[in-house]
């Protein structure tokens, strides 16, 4: 007889990395900084959306050094869980800066011998962090960072998670300057998306990478890989999903004129599961979804406290 599953009800972990986050500040030559990375700002939105019976976790490594520390007092007051973060003792945590033009962002990093290469080096750990997981959330950018060996033991983890209920999300958040050539990469990402239950591209990374022509051809993809289901983001324009929830577009959506899209993708995906927690429909998540990254990239940075209120409360 199969086991019954965990009981999954109340726990979202988000894997992946964390850094120090420079970005401009509104006087010319001052910098403000933060903590961000595309996973931990998922988990930093899906703790705002979500009540307050939900834990959301973030699984990654950090250094002993201040920042470190001082990412460890931010996830605290953010309402994250922290349990399962390891320390490093001869490494730090990564940093980057944002620079922007006409609201595109560019990115300069500093990551190369970060704490978060480290995250799947011990399978103990892994096991632990996603014991009793509801929902577990990876990026391209998390597999990117990991040595092969690295992401062979996280997704192996995943799958076991899986196995007893736990719903795997990915979004593919392509990033070839990770890799160390475009066709691991591509290999890769299709290898996660085969075993994860949502998959959550973005169309444009996925035209330059991959040749999809528009859209549908990035759902058609991933679910021939065996995705259970995809919604395709759009840079605001119509997104197409399909797969176990069934197949269709949403193609009214408002497209503003952004100051900054960091985070926009990010805050997508949390607004999206956020919805589809609470009971929402594929369709109606796709809505809160967009309405919440609309709010966030008409602010500088990554992470926007008040983007949330904003999105329940349209302008």
């Amino acid at each position: 007889m199969t086991p019954a599953p965990k009981q999954t009800a109340t726990r979202i972990l988000s894997i992946g990395e964390a850094m120090v986050e420079l970005s401009q500040a509104d006087q010319p030559g001052l910098w403000r900084m933060g903590f961000a990375g595309d996973t931990l700002n998922t988990a930093w939105y899906l703790r705002r959306l979500l009540d307050a019976e939900t834990q959301v976790g973030f699984l990654t490594r950090i250094g002993t050094g201040e920042f470190s520390t001082r990412m460890l007092a931010f996830l605290g007051q953010s309402g994250i869980d922290a349990t399962h973060i390891r320390a490093e003792t001869d490494r730090e945590i990564g940093l980057y800066a944002i620079s922007l033009q006409g609201g595109e962002r560019s990115f300069a990093y500093w990551r190369d011998t970060s704490a978060a290469r480290r995250l799947a080096d011990q399978p103990q750990v892994l096991a632990a962090a996603l014991d009793g997981s509801r929902m577990a959330y990876l990026s391209g950018i998390t597999l990117a960072i990991l040595p092969p060996a690295g992401r062979d033991t996280l997704l192996a983890a995943l799958d076991d998670a899986r196995a007893q209920g736990t719903t795997v999300v990915f979004d593919t958040n392509l990033r070839p300057r990770l890799w160390s050539d475009p066709d691991t990469m591509r290999k890769v990402t299709e290898n996660a998306a085969a075993r994860a239950d949502l998959v959550l591209p973005s169309h444009d990374d996925e035209a330059t990478h991959f040749g999809d022509a528009d859209p549908a051809a990035t759902r058609a993809r991933y679910l021939a890989c065996g995705a259970g289901h995809v919604v395709v983001k759009n840079g605001g324009g119509p997104i197409v999903f399909g797969g176990t929830q069934g197949t269709g577009a949403i193609d009214d959506l408002t497209r503003d004129t952004p100051v900054d899209t960091t985070a926009a993708g990010d805050s997508f995906n949390a607004g999206y599961l956020a919805a589809q927690l609470s009971g929402r429909d594929c369709a109606s998540a796709i809505r809160a979804g967009h309405a919440l990254s609309r709010q966030v990239i008409r602010h500088h940075g990554a992470l926007v406290p008040q983007a949330v209120e904003d999105a329940r409360t349209p302008r």
